[in-house]
């Protein structure tokens, strides 16, 4: 039986999700290693460069983007991948991660030091913001619930 090729990353988020996908996968590990195989998932391996990977069938992305290096990054997963998932609510709205997206006049002043220091773009932003997505999973950390069903909904897809 084919294995379906699985990415994972995270971007400026809590990576609470991460756990909760973990947690799962120590629960539903041999019959999920069946039908996937991971190419990318810094939790699990260290592997490749991100921007090397090529032919992905679904890519799981979790955070908000918060700078120009994880915009290209982002990018260059929706160029490879067949599917791109949303995981958790700073990728899917961008919150909370972005709260500072509505900070005052003032406020904003006071952490531009900060943003320059670290490369920070202005704004944050979420990955439907940035590209087109095909499914997004809610929830901070996400819903394990609705995760296993798009993850089953893949499976199914590419027949895993």
């Amino acid at each position: 039986m084919p294995k379906m090729s699985v990415g994972w990353t995270t971007f400026t988020c809590s990576e609470d999700s991460t756990i909760v996908f973990l947690e799962l996968l120590n629960r539903n590990f041999f019959d999920w290693t069946e039908k996937m195989e991971f190419v990318h998932c810094n939790a699990l391996k260290k592997g490749g460069k991100l921007m090397d990977l090529k032919g992905v069938d679904v890519f799981f992305v979790e955070g908000a983007i918060s700078t120009e290096e994880e915009k290209k990054r982002l990018e260059h997963i929706r160029k490879i991948s067949k599917y791109v998932v949303a995981i958790g609510a700073c990728a899917c709205t961008g919150m909370p991660s972005a709260q500072r997206n509505l900070f005052d006049e003032k406020t904003k002043s006071e952490i531009r030091a900060r943003l320059e220091k670290f490369h920070l773009n202005e704004s944050v932003m979420s990955v439907p913001q940035v590209i087109k997505v095909d499914n997004m999973v809610m929830g901070c950390p996400m819903n394990e619930e609705m995760f296993v069903k798009t993850l089953n909904k893949y499976f199914t897809i590419f027949k895993a």
